[in-house]
């Protein structure tokens, strides 16, 4: 049989087979995916195949083989630090939460965030929240990061989780795709769901209470229907939705603005960051390119240690 992992416990998984039947199964030996040095070989959202069988007329399942991944996303393992943990795979799009006050979300959050988002090839949307308790300093704010963001190419919405402004605009964007939501704390998570989906209720005040406890230990994940045609994946505990393996000399490719005019610069393999005739450092200094997002770069390439975290649900 085939079908879709809803939910990892660790040891063993929800299965949603193609007729919507729900099985529980569990990996039979080891099980490792080549070329993929992870902690949990499987993750919600893989597409596997798994065998039928019967312990004491209790029906389970056994996971044979996992399907090609169209995308994951990862993050550093807890315990391992040369290792990484398959947060979900096969993500349509991922939404960022951004607040400007309580809490504050900063750029180089929000640049990590697409950073990783373009690096699996997952599409990226702004979510700004909290738009009811917006003043005339915040709106400023707001509309610079809009004018900062949409200017390369990323969609955008502001929304009011409390207030349930924008919300069908959302739900037309979510409609018929997997999706997860990510950002701090405290930006309205749990409220979002809650608000698109008030069946939930329940599930996600569990997992809020799972998260406190666990501070950002717990690395169960879980799937969910929505009634208007999407699905959403829970990722309880993230810590970081972390910049894991990448290339330095890959990395301008996942700054579209960059990426773009990097061809214009003198050397092909130009980092730019001293090189002579420089084409990124040149739309720095003639404000096409944000300082913020250069900043950005400059602190992922270095590896500098930024303080930045992902919680997937309030």
């Amino acid at each position: 049989m085939t079908g879709t992992v809803y939910k990892s416990t660790g040891s063993w998984y929800t299965i949603k087979a193609f007729d919507d039947t729900f099985f529980e199964c569990r990996i039979k030996g080891k099980f490792r995916i080549q070329g993929i040095k992870s902690t949990n070989p499987i993750a919600v959202g893989d597409v596997v195949d798994f065998d039928l069988e019967t312990s004491n007329n209790i029906e389970t399942g056994v996971i044979t083989n996992i399907h090609n991944r169209k995308n994951y996303i990862v993050r550093k393992s807890v315990n391992l630090s040369k290792q990484t943990h398959i947060i979900a795979s096969n993500i349509d799009q991922v939404f960022l939460l951004i607040t400007t006050d309580n809490p504050p979300t900063s750029t180089s959050f929000i640049d990590r965030f697409l950073v990783t988002a373009e690096a699996y090839g997952i599409k990226a949307v702004l979510l700004f929240n909290k738009i009811d308790l917006y003043n005339p300093e915040i709106e400023v704010v707001v509309e610079d990061l809009i004018q900062t963001y949409s200017k390369i190419g990323y969609d955008y919405l502001k929304i009011s989780a409390k207030k349930c402004a924008n919300l069908n605009s959302l739900k037309a964007i979510m409609k018929d795709k997997t999706n997860m939501f990510s950002g701090h704390s405290g930006v309205g998570k749990s409220t979002l769901v809650n608000a698109i989906e008030p069946a939930l209720n329940l599930k996600t005040k569990a997992i809020s209470e799972m998260h406190q406890q666990g501070q950002h230990t717990t690395t169960f994940a879980e799937m969910f229907d929505l009634s208007f045609g999407a699905h959403i994946i829970d990722t309880p505990g993230i810590k970081g939705f972390g910049v894991v393996d990448m290339d330095s000399a890959e990395l301008d490719q996942y700054f579209p603005e960059m990426f773009v005019i990097k061809s214009d610069c003198k050397f092909h393999n130009c980092q730019h960051l001293h090189e002579p005739q420089c084409a990124v450092k040149a739309a720095v200094d003639a404000g096409l390119i944000a300082a913020s997002r250069y900043k950005s770069y400059l602190q992922i390439l270095e590896g500098e240690d930024v303080n930045y975290r992902t919680d997937s649900y309030d």
